[in-house]
């Protein structure tokens, strides 16, 4: 079963959000409530294949692995 990534949604303006993993089918609805707390929640959608880091660096992606070597020649 596929894991998707939810945050919970601030009630402060400013506020950094909590983010956690959910294990769930791919037929099921999103989740709108944190499972625990009740929070109001949603699924963060990611693009292709990323990282979610909460050590807040800054160390940029690196695309040179992709199929075509980071030349832009699959699209």
């Amino acid at each position: 079963m596929p894991i998707y990534v939810y945050e919970v949604i601030s009630r402060k303006p400013g506020e950094k959000p909590e983010y956690f993993e959910v294990e769930q089918g791919m037929l099921d609805r999103p989740l709108t409530k944190h499972p625990e707390s009740g929070e109001p929640i949603r699924r963060v959608i990611l693009g292709g294949i990323g990282v979610l880091s909460s050590t807040g660096g800054k160390k940029k992606a690196d695309n040179s692995g992709s199929c075509c070597g980071g030349l832009g020649c699959c699209g």
